[in-house]
């Protein structure tokens, strides 16, 4: 198969519905001629069922990132589910994020909530990447989801600090996996409509923004740019970028107060 993802295999986690951005990004891979792997938590039958709705089959992993023995074990379940012996990892989609309902509230928020949110949104970032470590080699990629963390945007609250705490996981997780050639960098998407967003407390305050600001205009409901966005940063289009943030929200970023 062509395309610019030919001859790679692809980890995906954070498929949940098929208006997923992570979905989006499994769907483009598989276009774009990539072996995809899904990774799913929690209501793993679900994932299988919205995996089939994908261009090709693919093989679901169970993966909680917040559980080591899943981390320890990662590596062996993708060589199980993986079309050749090596079962090498050529890039990660990493789309997990999650904040208890206490971390929307800024000043009242407690620790746990807090580094619940850290640890899910964040740390798991690098947590992914070192349990797949042993299966990638020079010119992998590691791509992640965040929503633009220079500001402080109404009602995101400590969500905003964990995106700020991912944004610095990159930077440094591309420092110190550069001189293995592999690429860190994170994809920034507007507010999309999604089960993710149906937990942020005023999502429609944020949407409003980018309704009004986009120079691009924006569609709450089309994840699809963010998953081409992600297929660019896994492909050997950017074979020297690394520890960035890639912009895919209508320009909304760029604009002044």
């Amino acid at each position: 198969m062509s395309g610019i993802l030919a001859g790679k295999r692809i980890l995906v986690t954070g498929v949940l519905t098929d208006s997923s951005i992570a979905f989006h990004a499994a769907k483009v891979a598989q276009e774009q001629g990539a072996e995809v792997i899904l990774t799913g938590f929690g209501r793993l039958s679900l994932v299988e069922r919205i995996a089939k709705r994908l261009p090709e089959p693919v093989p679901v992993i169970e993966l909680d990132v917040t559980n080591q023995e899943h981390l320890d074990g990662l590596a062996d379940r993708i060589r199980e589910h993986a079309s050749d012996d090596t079962g090498r990892i050529d890039g990660i989609v990493h789309s997990i994020a999650f904040g208890p309902q206490g971390a929307f509230n800024f000043l009242e928020a407690s620790w746990e909530d807090v580094s619940t949110a850290v640890h899910v949104s964040a740390y798991s970032y690098k947590a992914l990447a070192m349990a797949c470590l042993p299966l990638m080699e020079e010119g992998s990629s590691v791509v992640g989801l965040t929503f633009d963390a220079t500001v402080a945007w109404p009602k995101y609250d400590w969500m905003g600090v964990a995106k700020a705490a991912l944004e610095s996981t990159n930077r440094y997780l591309a420092r110190d996996l550069g001189p293995k050639g592999i690429r860190c960098n994170l994809v920034s998407a507007g507010p999309l409509k999604s089960m993710a967003a149906k937990s942020i407390p005023g999502f429609e305050d944020l949407s409003d923004i980018w309704d009004h600001r986009a120079p691009l205009g924006w569609d709450q409901s089309d994840p699809d740019p963010a998953g081409r966005g992600i297929v660019g940063l896994l492909s050997d289009f950017f074979p020297r970028t690394t520890g960035s943030v890639l912009h895919v929200d209508g320009g909304v970023h760029m604009m002044g107060a």
